[in-house]
């Protein structure tokens, strides 16, 4: 019965029948018995390929697949060879549908989503100068897209917990400005009875038989209310939502008669209101009944450009640019992004981007175990210090250096005097965190901080398969396919002084097995580069008595003798990390994962980053000026409305 369910719910393309008849047979044949829901090697199962849009949603894939088939490295020598004609029939008819696939511009759908936890942080702080400790407070978020982000929008529901917190944390924040005059009387002036305002409102009623004392505590709500609702949801205010507004604002004053401080008191409830309105926790673009892209509004874009550079709201002078110019212009983008680079809250990016893309909020979950017995220098005041490190680093190169490349490479960290120590430097004094220049080549850049070395590491010991497999899939986006399932667990003996077996010798007797041959000949070289880095980050040169080898060939040929000579090669690699780092940096942007459709983008902006040498700002920019930033297509179909419950 399976079958022809498939054939019904097949998309309408007029080639699925010749793919069915002429090239997926070839895939079933020579590709299926070792790429099936049961083996699955490199990850891969030919039975979700049935149809023509999972081939181009797996473009990169594909492109693989028809290079390997093309030059005759798969199917391997031990299985049937295909014939020239199944050769040039696969490649042919999978370059076409790839092809047509990227002649279509397509932005991407990017459905409503709520406000991330960070997101809900910065933008509280925005709002109303107040700390929220988002962590201690909501369900932690999920992660998606190419790097693991949580601002991703197919993992950010809503859900009746949420609901309730959102609740309880808007009366709290309220009540808490509240407690502080000064800064209540900053965002609410002092509410003054008005003997004129009597006298006016008595004649009113003598005269025409009419209220209108309601007028002036209503005018003056709506002198804090609007611009506050502005930028709280992101935009200048319908007239039908701030009617909304202010009729509750007047029905609070009415119902809080006896108190003595009704207008504050009205004021409050109707900022909660604001803080649950659905305008506030989600982040909503409109869905009109349009057919194929269209340009997002000039709202909306203000609205992508903040939340992308500063994790928040646009400031007034973005919304302001956003209503009076045409923000979809280069020039004017440019400007914005320059302008916004050099806020304060453009830091953010080292918190939020850089720490995910990095791997490293693992350091701030209790469940990440260091074994305190062998490392009992590390404490949670060391590893913040080992995140800080990385989050100002990233800035710095990001904001100011200017050169991406020395987020691979450089002679240069940002060190207190503890984190300083921990690394055997001399001469740096003090708490505060500042730029220290390296005296020697040890450490340069992210695969010299304590932090990374920490994440890709064991509780008790290092790990080059991890170190190695991070610096492929984070670093050269060259992940390895995933291990072949009942692959037993590296054998680590200690000897009666408690020195670990020396790790290159292990993995040489892992290797001789040719199933984990082929994707630890990748990773272990570059792992075992770093081995003078033990587990918590510190420099070493021998495990107990046995001197370390860090010395190692890349698999794609190159030699190196430690971790400077690593560094180097890796800064070589320009083109994978070009490439690499803007589909991390796109996918953070936008809030989505990302789609083989999204290659033209993809390779814009890698060319972008090698055509000036890795300029940030430039690529920042080249970001923000992209075809699937800038448009959109509505999804009025498919989107559950019950995402905007709440």
């Amino acid at each position: 019965m399976v079958f022809p369910l498939l054939l019904r719910a097949q998309p309408d393309d007029p080639r699925q029948k010749h793919y069915q008849r002429n090239v997926r047979p070839i895939f079933m044949e020579h590709c299926y018995p070792c790429h099936n829901g049961e083996d699955k090697k490199a990850g891969i199962d030919f039975d979700n390929f049935f149809f023509i849009s999972s081939i181009v949603r797996n473009g990169e894939l594909f492109q693989e697949i028809v290079e390997q088939v093309g030059n005759r490295t798969m199917p391997p020598e031990m299985r049937t060879r295909l014939t020239q004609t199944q050769i040039d029939t696969v490649t042919y008819y999978i370059n076409s549908y790839l092809r047509a696939a990227l002649e279509e511009k397509d932005p991407g759908l990017i459905p409503p989503r709520r406000l991330s936890n960070q997101e809900y942080r910065y933008v509280i702080e925005d709002l109303l100068n107040l700390d929220v400790d988002v962590d201690s407070i909501f369900p932690a978020d999920p992660s998606g897209g190419e790097g693991g982000f949580d601002n991703q929008a197919s993992v950010l529901y809503m859900s009746p917990l949420l609901i309730e917190r959102y609740f309880e944390t808007a009366d709290d924040l309220v009540e808490t400005i509240y407690a502080d005059q000064e800064a209540w009387r900053k965002l609410v002036p002092k509410y003054r009875h008005s003997i004129w305002a009597s006298l006016r409102n008595f004649w009113y009623r003598v005269i025409y038989d009419r209220d209108v004392y309601l007028e002036r505590p209503v005018r003056l709500a709506s002198e804090v209310l609007v611009p506050f609702a502005t930028l709280a949801y992101r935009g200048f205010i319908e007239p039908e939502e701030k009617s909304r507004l202010l009729k509750f604002f007047e029905d609070t004053y009415v119902k809080f008669e006896e108190k003595d401080d009704r207008y504050d008191a009205s004021i409050r409830e109707t900022l909660k209101l604001v803080l649950m309105s659905h305008s506030f926790l989600y982040r909503i673009e409109s869905d009109p009944d349009i057919e194929g892209p269209y340009q997002i509004s000039h709202k909306e874009l203000a609205s992508r450009l903040s939340f992308f550079l500063w994790s928040s709201i646009p400031d007034q002078e973005l919304l302001n640019v956003a209503y009076k110019e045409n923000l979809h212009d280069p020039e004017v983008i440019e400007r914005e992004v320059r302008r916004m680079l050099k806020d304060p809250k453009s830091k953010r990016i080292g918190e939020q981007f850089a720490i995910q893309w990095l791997e490293l909020k693992k350091l701030k979950d209790p469940a990440f175990q260091v074994d305190q017995e062998t490392f009992p220098e590390y404490t949670m005041e060391l590893s913040d210090l080992m995140l800080k490190e990385v989050e100002l680093f990233f800035n710095h190169v990001l904001l100011e250096s200017n050169n991406l490349l020395e987020l691979i490479d450089s002679d240069y960290s940002f060190l207190n005097e503890q984190l300083a120590n921990h690394y055997g430097i001399n001469g740096v004094e003090g708490p505060d965190m500042r730029r220290v220049e390296f005296a020697s080549n040890e450490r340069g850049g992210i695969l010299g901080m304590a932090g990374v070395l920490t994440a890709t590491s064991l509780p008790n010991r290092t790990s080059p398969v991890l170190r190695g497999k991070w610096v492929l899939e984070q670093v050269l986006g060259t992940p390895p396919p995933p291990p072949p399932p009942d692959v037993p667990e590296l054998d680590i003996d200690h000897d009666d002084e408690g020195t670990v077996e020396n790790l290159r010798a292990i993995l040489e007797r892992h290797r001789a097995d040719p199933t984990c041959n082929s994707c630890h000949q990748a990773m272990d070289p570059i792992g075992l580069g770093l081995e003078n880095f033990d587990a918590i980050g510190r420099w070493r040169t021998a495990y107990g008595s046995e001197e370390i080898d860090p010395s190692g060939i890349m698999e794609s040929g190159e030699q190196f003798k430690g971790p400077s000579d690593l560094r180097k090669i890796l800064v070589g690699k320009r083109e994978l990390f070009a490439r690499n780092l803007s589909k991390k940096m796109l996918s953070y942007a936008m809030g989505r994962s990302l789609e083989f459709k999204d290659t033209p983008t993809i390779e814009h902006l890698q060319q972008n980053l090698l055509k000036t040498d890795f300029n940030s700002e430039q690529f920042i920019i080249e970001i923000a000026r992209s075809y699937p930033f800038r448009y959109k297509k509505s999804d009025n179909k498919d989107v559950p409305r019950n995402r905007l419950a709440g």
